[in-house]
């Protein structure tokens, strides 16, 4: 008869534990983005992943707290890949287009926390909003860098503007897609964004 120690156990109790954290996020966004963070109850949170409401409280302190980890690690897998991409040796144009693509890829697939953040950022605690705001600095500072390189002319400030139309441009358009008719493919979407966000950014 096979045995199991105490240490796979705790593996396999906490390697649940961080699939259903991962759920719960997953869950969250979806929930926030359809019926706002207000119209969402702990117990619609719960049901969604298979728990009881204050089952919820085994992973999270608070509903609030559910909506900070979402917008925190939205917001640091951002940086992080934005990041890898500049790791390279590419010429600027070729960073610029591998951070579109980076980016078009997370607006594509990660288009309720887009959502979530533009209508609930301002529920998120003091705390949590400053270091969203403080990720995302950072982000778009990889951004403005690249694009310094492409336009050496051009001013901070003008670079930045540059940079926050780009993101209006990528982070808009998957979700608004969905109300079409006839809803285009992903790799089409994906196609046509990268390249209107790549003419748009390198314009003079």
């Amino acid at each position: 008869m096979a045995t199991h120690s105490p240490a796979a156990s705790a593996t396999g109790r906490d390697r649940a534990k961080a699939e259903r954290h991962d759920s719960l996020l997953r869950e969250a966004a979806r929930l926030f983005a359809a019926q706002g963070f207000d119209g969402v109850s702990l117990e619609d949170l719960g049901s969604a992943v298979g728990i009881t409401g204050p089952a919820v409280y085994r992973h999270f302190s608070s509903k609030r707290a559910i909506l900070g980890a979402i917008l925190l690690r939205a917001s640091e897998r951002l940086l992080a890949g934005g990041q890898r991409v500049l790791q390279s040796d590419a010429a600027a144009g070729d960073q610029l287009r591998d951070l579109i693509d980076f980016h078009v890829a997370f607006a594509i697939h990660g288009s309720d926390v887009i959502r979530v953040h533009d209508r609930d950022l301002a529920r998120l605690t003091d705390d949590d909003r400053a270091e969203v705001r403080r990720l995302q600095r950072a982000y778009i500072e990889l951004w403005v860098g690249v694009l310094a390189r492409l336009h050496p002319g051009r001013t901070t400030a003008d670079l930045h503007i540059r940079a926050h139309a780009g993101f209006g441009l990528i982070n808009s358009t998957p979700h608004s897609v969905r109300s079409m008719r006839t809803v285009p493919n992903e790799a089409v979407v994906s196609d046509i964004l990268a390249d209107m966000a790549y003419a748009a950014l390198t314009a003079d």
